[in-house]
């Protein structure tokens, strides 16, 4: 199609204020992941109206499915996840939550309100482009097991099986008309850590009577650290972190256990496996050998996102034609974890990021805080964007 790019920006336009109203009805009505019932219910009846088959997977997961009227086996999904936050938003919002403790405070509304623009955008197309696009309407992304998970379990990666999955996130820190790229590994592997360790609780004065929980726990914390700067390749970027402490002791008063939650991060499968089994073993060895005992729960979480460098080239290339070359920055490595990681381990996929902050509006908050939000012009970017990337990547 000798004009693809303007065609598309012309119903980018035509489809941008639909898609603000979209993503307004979703901010306005969150749902906690594995919960979107409403949600799921509302992409459904947006594809009806689009006549657009679909079908449900993981109880609240919706796949749509395109399929270009001109002749090609070549088959590409594009997701957008759905649940929200449990974060309470600021007040005075005139298209604020209406669901007290529950934010869209990671972007998944502008998500799902994209990939169904996007859903219009390629429709209207359909006649001149072969191939099938899945469109991945995904539930709990922000809880384990992930959402992506459970969806690849029930088949969404087959018949018919894509060559690529795309997926984009909202990003405050780029402004509104830029988007971001990493080709290879981009987002780190997630372990969740439940630490309890039991002593022999009593008086603080007299400490040669008891098990102190406490000053096990800081020394297991202080010596955890030790694996990730003296036993990690340096080579790999490793994170443990603990965010939750509870000694319920007082001023002289010794508790009987201590519960600690932290998060291990890292960007290589075969590190990660060795540094549980190290955490383990050193944790309890520490606390035996100071008359304690500890229960250590690892839970495994996402696996590392790597975006396959042929695909995410490719792709970045499309953004390049349709923005500009001046419009596409690169990305740095982030240990944050994303469930989209699960497609990256089980084909060829590219993770990018959308440009949604506006310093001059002030909109710089980041994602998961009760300020967050976006530059709505960034809707028109999204939604013209993935069209255009789906539609080039068909041809390949």
């Amino acid at each position: 199609m000798a004009n693809l790019k303007s065609t598309i920006q012309q119903l980018a336009k035509e489809f941008f204020s639909e898609t603000v109203e979209t993503r307004r009805h979703l901010h306005q009505n969150p749902e906690l992941s594995f919960e979107e019932y409403e949600t799921s219910s509302f992409v459904k009846q947006k594809l009806d109206n689009l006549n657009i088959p679909y079908l449900t997977m993981a109880n609240t997961g919706v796949v749509g499915i395109i399929k270009g009227n001109l002749s090609s086996d070549k088959v590409i999904a594009l997701r957008a996840d759905m649940d929200a936050l449990p974060i309470t938003e600021v007040e005075g919002r005139m298209y604020g939550s209406t669901k007290p403790g529950i934010m869209h405070a990671c972007g998944h509304d502008v998500h799902t309100a994209s990939l169904l623009g996007v859903a219009s955008i390629l429709q209207n197309l359909r006649h001149t482009f072969g191939g099938t696009i899945k469109l991945i309407f995904q539930p709990g992304e922000e809880r384990l097991p992930g959402g992506a998970s459970l969806m690849i379990k029930e088949g969404v990666l087959e018949n018919p099986k894509p060559t690529a999955v795309i997926g984009q996130h909202v990003m405050p820190f780029i402004e509104v008309g830029k988007v971001g790229f990493r080709s290879g590994k981009y987002m780190a592997s997630c372990d969740e850590l439940y630490l309890t360790i039991h002593g022999k609780g009593g008086h603080g004065a007299q400490p040669h009577q008891n098990v102190d929980p406490i000053a096990i726990a800081a020394e297991i914390i202080s010596a955890l650290q030790q694996i990730v700067s003296r036993v990690a390749d340096p080579r790999i970027p490793t994170v443990l972190s603990w965010g939750k402490i509870i000694g319920n002791g007082s001023t002289n008063i010794i508790p009987d256990e201590v519960y600690l939650e932290g998060t291990f991060r890292t960007f290589d499968e075969l590190w990660r496996t060795e540094a549980h089994q190290k955490m383990l073993k050193m944790a309890n060895g520490i606390a035996e050998s100071m008359g304690a005992t500890c229960n250590f729960e690892i839970r495994k979480g996402y696996p590392f996102l790597v975006n396959e460098p042929n695909l995410t080239n490719r792709s970045r290339a499309y953004a390049e034609s349709y923005l500009g070359t001046e419009n596409v920055v690169d990305l740095d490595l982030w240990p944050a974890a994303e469930d989209f990681a699960y497609y990256s381990q089980a084909t060829n996929a590219c993770f990018y990021r959308l440009g949604t902050g506006n310093k001059n509006l002030g909109i710089q908050s980041a994602v998961h805080t009760p300020t967050f939000d976006i530059d709505e012009n960034a809707l028109e970017i999204s939604i013209g964007l993935m069209a255009y990337m789906a539609v080039k990547e068909l041809e390949v």
